[in-house]
């Protein structure tokens, strides 16, 4: 009876040692960021790669009840949420259109959305303020929540578009043989089986708008509508910075993003392999 092993070879043994190297490089700043957040800033600077000699845990709840950081992050995770949901669904649609339609406008609108993900988003910021207070919107996060979307939509729609091009046509004309209109041919056939690239997007979105600042700062001047990027800065003064609590703000407002990424890391992984190999 044969039984089969695994050589040990030379190239197996070198991935491996740079796989866990990479981790260390990977998990390292994470585990200082955990230690700074209960030293003081004396421990901080002077010794901040060693444990604490002084633990400091009540900077978590300073974060929490004095910088509301427990308000700030679920201002945050409700605006990704919003511009997550209607990125995803808006890019699906035109992505749709964009990738089966033969009309001669389809390509031009196609080429439109590729020049917005090259547009760098700060070259905007003085006529979107413009715009935005203009008709009344600061402190909106209605308005806050479409430029997020315009900025997200042009990503979105070249990931998906070019995943939908690589799905096989003949599904298409074999459901509008069975009488499928364009519509239920969408929600029917392509949606799910563009599932991987539309998650993807959707993380990719979710991350971007949930860590943004810039747009934040602009448009929002109560405290009570700061997203967690605007909540991070508390605890900066003018001539003094307190960086115990700033790095327990900082492992609380990355504690949503690592679980997403836990429960949501297949699905990332699925949706690049897929869209490798679609696109």
């Amino acid at each position: 009876m044969m039984t089969n092993t695994k050589r040990t070879t030379p190239a197996s043994i070198a991935v491996f040692i740079v796989a866990i190297v990479w981790a260390l490089m990977t998990l390292y700043p994470m585990l200082v960021t955990i230690m700074s957040s209960l030293k003081s800033n004396e421990e901080i600077f002077g010794r901040m790669f060693a444990l604490p000699r002084d633990w400091h845990p009540e900077y978590y709840l300073e974060s929490f009840l004095q910088a509301r950081m427990g308000r700030y992050i679920l201002n945050s995770l409700l605006l990704a949420s919003m511009t997550t949901l209607l990125v995803s669904v808006m890019a699906a649609m035109a992505s749709y259109v964009l990738a089966r339609s033969t009309f001669p406008f389809v390509k031009p609108v196609f080429l439109l959305f590729l020049v917005g993900v090259m547009i760098p988003i700060h070259s905007t910021i003085i006529p979107i303020a413009k715009l935005v207070s203009g008709m009344k919107g600061m402190d909106n996060y209605a308005f806050l929540t479409l430029v997020y979307v315009t900025f997200q939509l042009p990503q979105a729609i070249f990931l998906i578009t070019g995943y939908m091009k690589g799905i096989d046509k003949e599904l298409d004309e074999a459901a509008k043989i069975d009488g499928c209109s364009m519509v239920g041919t969408l929600f029917r056939i392509t949606l799910p089986i563009s599932k991987p690239i539309i998650s993807t997007a959707a993380i990719l979105s979710f991350i971007s708008v949930y860590s943004e600042l810039i747009f934040s700062v602009i448009l929002l001047s109560s405290s009570d509508l700061y997203p967690v990027s605007r909540g991070l800065m508390y605890f900066t003064g003018d001539h003094t910075q307190r960086m115990g609590p700033i790095f327990a703000s900082l492992v609380m407002a990355a504690f949503p993003m690592v679980m997403i990424y836990i429960f949501a890391h297949e699905h990332i992984q699925r949706g690049m392999l897929a869209g490798a190999v679609k696109g």
